[in-house]
């Protein structure tokens, strides 16, 4: 689809894919709506784009990449990526904050602004819907199901500590609120899945996440409480 108001974006996708494997490409717009409708009744399909090789129609974009033995992810499939991504990231970050302030990426205190960046970037994203991530949290934290008000609360409490982590300031408050939602969070969450045995999806990054609930989450809040008992013995001052 090419219209004035709009490029199918799957459509450019598949072009550029063609492309890079050596095809070469007769490509057809549709720009139209009522051109887009009679292809779509014309071939049985409901969306486009749609390729054809060699007369044969291989279908749309995550058609031709399958085609191609190209991973297609499949809507609601879990993935741990989106914390691996984020776990990478503030890791890179907090080298880079040591290597900017110390000359050397590999300090305590890289490890120390790790823990807090963390933190901080997971609770942007439950922050970005709140609501959303308080009723997936429901699903398994121990505390919101007693008070469901702490499915609201936590996102705010974990990106406070987060900050002051990073900042090296007020550890009296910062502990205290990672020890205690990092070990609500691990009891919670080895309650669920290893006692209850219950498959669920993660709250940690926010409530529209499909990372499976389970060791990466349980390691997120060992790591939380980890980080606590380090600054807490005066390893983590600054």
């Amino acid at each position: 689809m090419v219209m004035p108001e709009h490029t199918c974006p799957y459509g450019l996708k598949a072009l550029d894919l063609l492309r890079r494997k050596g095809f070469e490409v007769e490509d057809h717009h549709l720009t139209t709506r009522a051109e887009t409708d009679a292809f779509k009744a014309e071939h049985g399909v409901k969306t486009t784009p749609q390729v054809f090789i060699g007369g044969e129609r291989i279908g749309g974009y995550d058609d031709l990449r399958r085609h191609f033995g190209l991973h297609v992810a499949e809507p609601g499939a879990a993935s741990y990526r989106p914390v691996i991504a984020l776990f990478a990231m503030t890791a890179l970050l907090a080298l880079a904050a040591s290597h900017a302030a110390f000359g050397t990426p590999f300090t305590l205190h890289a490890l120390q602004w790790f823990g807090g960046f963390s933190m901080a970037i997971l609770a942007l994203l439950k922050l970005q819907d709140v609501e959303k991530f308080s009723t997936m949290f429901l699903n398994y934290d121990l505390l919101a199901k007693r008070w469901v008000r702490y499915g609201y609360v936590y996102p705010f409490a974990e990106g406070l500590a987060g900050v002051l982590m990073v900042a090296g300031a007020l550890n009296w408050l910062s502990i205290p609120i990672a020890l205690f939602i990092g070990t609500v969070g691990a009891v919670s969450v080895f309650k669920a899945v290893y006692i209850d045995k219950r498959e669920l999806k993660c709250a940690c990054v926010g409530g529209s996440s499909n990372v499976p609930l389970g060791f990466v989450s349980l390691t997120e809040n060992l790591g939380m409480i980890a980080m606590a008992v380090w600054m807490l013995t005066g390893m983590g001052g600054m």
